[in-house]
């Protein structure tokens, strides 16, 4: 939720397993390769270097069965990326998480903000 310029409300990290999380960034770069249909105009959209990026595909792709993003080499077809049926499993699911968390937290962070208002 925003407030102002500022977002306020929780933030999902999810442990899938030991060693393997998915929170708000990784979502937003698998949500910005969906949509740009490059890990680099993802990376650049996010603000986030482009090895950054690639590190963050490489450690996802590594820790699930099977690969998350798939790339393609650049050259004369021009290269470029898209997420798999499990990526877009994975960002479906990580999504709705959040919604949910959300609207379960929903009471309780209105009364939070009401005790923050009065000050």
């Amino acid at each position: 939720m925003k407030v102002g310029n500022q977002t306020v409300g929780a933030r999902l990290r999810i442990v899938v397993a030991p060693g393997i999380a998915i929170g708000p960034g990784k979502a937003a770069l698998l949500e910005g390769i969906k949509e740009t249909g490059s890990i680099s105009a993802a990376a650049r959209r996010m603000g986030m270097s482009y090895k950054r990026a690639w590190y963050l595909v490489e450690t996802m792709n590594g820790h699930f069965s099977k690969p998350l993003v798939a790339s393609m080499k650049g050259g004369r077809a021009g290269g470029g990326a898209r997420l798999t049926r499990l990526g877009e499993e994975i960002l479906t699911a990580f999504r709705e998480m959040e919604r949910l968390s959300e609207t379960a937290i929903a009471p309780v962070m209105r009364r939070l903000r009401r005790k923050a208002e009065s000050l």
